[in-house]
């Protein structure tokens, strides 16, 4: 197993900065009235998953604000599903481009329960 350095080495991580992007592109495709609402909800909510697993990762020398942490980004996975569905309801993209993303956020919300539950595994 590699060392973990940094937040980057996390695979949960990679996985939300990759889902992210995925998210950016997907939302080049909406409607350009939707440009103040869904697509920066969706965008910020997407977003923020990966900015908080940063900030997760500097405060794990203090287990209550890591898992706090862990669970905003939990939380920010959760909204970004929401958006998704609300774009797919609103036929903005099709259920072939929503399932594997928004499974993809599922596996992503599984991650973190798992960091989370046992924080003690990630002190330095």
């Amino acid at each position: 197993m590699e060392k973990i350095r940094g937040h980057k080495d996390l695979r949960v991580y990679q996985l939300s900065f990759k889902a992210g992007m995925e998210v950016f592109e997907l939302t080049k495709k909406f409607p350009k009235e939707e440009k103040y609402s869904l697509i920066d909800q969706i965008r910020r909510s997407s977003h923020s998953v990966s900015g908080i697993i940063a900030e997760a990762w500097r405060k794990r020398r203090y287990p209550k604000s890591f898992v706090a942490k862990l669970n905003d980004a939990e939380g920010e996975a959760a909204e970004t599903q929401v958006w998704l569905d609300y774009a797919l309801a609103c036929n903005y993209f099709d259920e072939a481009e929503h399932k594997p993303l928004y499974d993809k956020y599922e596996h992503i919300i599984a991650m973190l329960v798992n960091i989370y539950t046992k924080p003690e595994q990630w002190r330095f």
